[in-house]
């Protein structure tokens, strides 16, 4: 009985100390990573112009009107993560380093752009506009999709749905700014938005 106890004891020892290296290890996975967006509240955001943005079941979406959800602070260079998703017709982007909060455009910021049905495509879903075209012409409508931008010093990396459309773009005009998800046309959601300073 003895022997079956102090086996018992190893055991559960064991298995709490695999459960707590694992439990470091997720979390080391996502350090440094700060969530703007959760699927719950707007608190870290400022709303500009009148897209009619509502809130509800995990995502926060917009369908008519024109405007954006601007971040209430300022990166300069980071990772963002950001899942999305549109319809065939919408026209959307992550504007980044926005350097006026109150009035964002592609000339004050970086437009990473979510435009399946641009008129020039090189610089429709997965460009920068005006700065990086999209090495890879990607279509985001109709699905979920995932975002990661690096911005770093000039030079920008852009990843969508695990492909690389911008690779190692450089541009020094805008150093620092808000973040700004915009709502042109069409259907617009977006679910969550995480951060990473560097």
């Amino acid at each position: 009985m003895k022997r079956w106890s102090a086996f018992a004891t190893a055991m559960l020892f064991v298995g709490v100390a695999a459960f707590s290296y694992s439990q470091q290890a997720s979390g080391q996975t996502d350090a440094g990573w700060v969530t703007l967006f959760d699927g719950k509240s707007l608190d870290n955001w400022t709303q500009i112009g009148d897209a009619n943005w509502k809130l509800a079941d995990g995502v926060v979406a917009a369908d008519k009107g024109n405007g954006f959800l601007v971040s209430k602070d300022s990166y300069g260079d980071f990772q963002i993560r950001a899942e999305f998703w549109v319809d065939d017709e919408a026209n959307s982007g992550i504007f980044i380093r926005c350097t006026d909060p109150a009035k964002v455009t592609a000339k004050n910021a970086y437009e990473v752009n979510i435009f399946d049905k641009r008129p020039d495509p090189s610089y429709g879903t997965g460009a920068i506009v005006d700065t990086a075209k999209a090495g890879t012409v990607l279509k985001a409508g109709g699905k979920w999709n995932v975002y990661e931008i690096t911005a770093k010093g000039p030079r920008f990396d852009v990843t969508l749905n695990g492909t690389k459309t911008v690779d190692g773009a450089n541009d020094s005009q805008h150093a620092k700014g808000n973040i700004a998800l915009q709502y042109g046309a069409g259907v617009v959601k977006f679910r969550k938005v995480e951060i990473k300073p560097l």
